[in-house]
């Protein structure tokens, strides 16, 4: 597992994608929800003083716990948050709906999520036990390990390329690709 920066790189980089999805603003959301979801999976740290038997590297660092995670707390979001977003002077769009919403929420989260996940396979057995991404479906360790924990370089390094990367984004002039998901931008 790289450290937290890391997991923040790892997760700005796996969002990059939303640049060509949307406009300059729900791209920045998107990112900026995307690296509060990073860290999704190490709820078993705490989750592990709570509930008997969880442990670190456990079911919260599966593929099966970030994605139905990420489908209750989308239907969740759009659910209570459609309205709000809908009145909000933030949001410069009167025609977001609940499906919007929901795959705005749901992408978030898996894209957090799933990036921790990668992150940590490529550095996990330095310090931590090895993860079971793909368990039930197979219960043996992934290991890549080619990151070190608290190398500096990769984490820094890391974050600063993701950083780059959106900035570059940010200020590249071009049209969103037309989805049944866009936030049209007024």
């Amino acid at each position: 597992m790289v450290d937290v920066s890391g997991h923040f790189a790892m997760a700005l980089l796996f969002a990059a994608p939303a640049w060509f999805l949307w406009g300059r603003r729900a791209s920045l959301a998107f990112g900026a929800f995307t690296l509060v979801t990073a860290m999704l999976p190490d709820s078993d740290l705490l989750l592990r003083h709570v509930i008997p038997g969880v442990h670190h590297h456990g079911v919260t660092h599966t593929i099966l716990f970030v994605t139905v995670f990420s489908v209750v707390a989308g239907a969740l979001a759009a659910y209570l948050l459609t309205s709000h977003f809908e009145a909000s002077r933030w949001v410069r769009s009167d025609d977001i709906g609940e499906k919007a919403v929901f795959a705005f929420a749901t992408v978030g989260f898996l894209t957090g999520g799933m990036s921790h996940l990668f992150a940590d396979l490529l550095s996990a057995p330095d310090i931590a036990p090895p993860l079971k991404p793909l368990w039930p479906v197979y219960a043996k360790p992934i290991i890549v390990d080619v990151i070190y924990y608290d190398s500096p370089i990769w984490n820094f390094g890391l974050l600063g390329v993701a950083l780059a990367a959106h900035y570059a984004l940010y200020r590249h002039e071009r049209y969103p690709l037309e989805t049944a998901y866009m936030i049209r931008e007024s």
